[in-house]
């Protein structure tokens, strides 16, 4: 699936904006003065919308892959009419719903365009049992709504405009749990349907082991460094997202006391606060210790082998939705945004390793998807690339 001979593009240079001064004034002359070039506001970075805004309530991701004629230059240029027709569509869309696209490892070699040198398949590691029909993907696309309606719509909205370059691949459906959700919680359907309050803002959402997921991730000085890639050059503004599904045993987990499920993951389930002491946002401190000379924080607890001084303090920012297809499959649907995918699988190596969470949690999907830089007028999605 990986490609060796990406070749990168050059970003064309953007055009400066003339500036014109007209009219007159001879009845009162002037004195001359030196004439300055008039300039517009230095560039600011294009992103797209849906990482690093506050996740909405409910997720809808869809991956796919070109239909089997379309590849080479013919294929360059119909994937490149689609993300056209797709800015479109986002640019006069309802307010609200945002979506995300991304393109997979095994794109650029198919229609022949350059890539950033880590797009390519995440290694599967020793433990996981991932379904290749349930993840990886030529084109992924994260839909964000207040409601699994609005998702809805503008997928198809999506879809009705990718019909003849594109074939579904895999979909799955996710939502935010309500506040002080736990082992047991979730209604069926895919999309946490029924009413209740999702996280209020600034709140940590919890996963369906009722766990606030994500409480380290980094602020948004950090992710300007952590997790979008920097400029120049046609991959500038754009960053790298993993999607993992992970099939939990809640039932199972649900039944251990609540000591022993605070131990596994290395947090207080009611407020989030690490084991060692401080508040839900402090950095867990790996060397406080019992009274006996043990550790706090067990060795193998999901934090601490998750911790991000581990890699030298290199963050990922991370969106925990949770997902329920029937009652034996339900559980995380992870994202995680970063500037290296090498991150990803230095941390996922520690915690397939030793992780003592393994024992009830399952890595079924696995994906990688570079997601473009944003668009604006004049320059559709994917134009830096394609």
């Amino acid at each position: 699936m990986s490609d060796s001979g990406f070749r990168r593009r050059t970003l064309l240079a953007t055009l400066p904006v003339a500036f014109a001064v007209s009219g007159c004034d001879a009845a009162v002359p002037r004195r001359p003065r030196a004439e300055r070039p008039v300039q517009g506001p230095p560039p600011g970075p294009v992103r797209q919308a849906g990482v690093v805004e506050p996740p909405q309530r409910h997720l809808l991701f869809v991956s796919y892959d070109l239909t089997p004629g379309t590849r080479g230059a013919p294929g360059r240029d119909a994937v490149r009419r689609l993300l056209a027709r797709w800015s479109e569509l986002l640019a006069g869309a309802a307010p609200g719903p945002t979506a995300t696209v991304g393109i997979g490892p095994a794109l650029p070699g198919r229609i022949g365009i350059g890539a950033p040198e880590a797009l390519l398949d995440l290694p599967a590691l020793a433990g996981e049992h991932l379904d290749a029909g349930l993840g990886g993907g030529e084109i992924g696309v994260q839909i964000c709504a207040r409601d699994p309606q609005g998702c809805e719509r503008l997928a198809g909205l999506l879809a009705a405009a990718g019909a003849g370059v594109l074939r579904p691949r895999w979909r799955q459906g996710a939502f935010l749990p309500p506040e002080g959700a736990g082992p047991g919680a979730g209604s069926g359907g895919g999309s946490g349907g029924g009413a209740f309050a999702p996280p209020r803002d600034g709140e940590t959402p919890r996963d369906l082991l009722g766990f606030r997921h994500g409480s380290a991730n980094p602020t948004a000085a950090e992710s300007e460094r952590w997790v979008w890639l920097a400029g120049p050059g046609p991959y500038a503004d754009g960053t790298f997202l993993v999607v993992r599904r992970v099939r939990l045993r809640v039932a199972e987990f649900g039944r251990l006391p609540v000591a022993r499920q605070e131990q596994i993951i290395g947090r207080r389930k009611r407020g989030g606060e690490p084991l060692g002491g401080g508040r839900e946002h402090d950095p867990a401190d790996v060397n406080v210790r019992t009274p006996d000379g043990g550790y706090v924080l067990p060795a193998d607890a999901h934090v601490r082998l998750a911790d991000h001084r581990l890699d030298g303090g290199a963050r990922m920012l991370r969106r925990a939705y949770s997902y329920e297809n029937s009652a034996a499959d339900r559980g995380l649907f992870l994202l995680a945004y970063l500037r290296d995918p090498a991150l990803f699988v230095r941390v996922r190596q520690r915690l397939a390793a030793g992780d003592a969470l393994n024992a009830y949690a399952e890595q079924y999907g696995s994906a990688l998807f570079y997601v473009l830089p944003g668009a604006t007028e004049g320059r559709p999605l994917g134009s830096t690339v394609l």
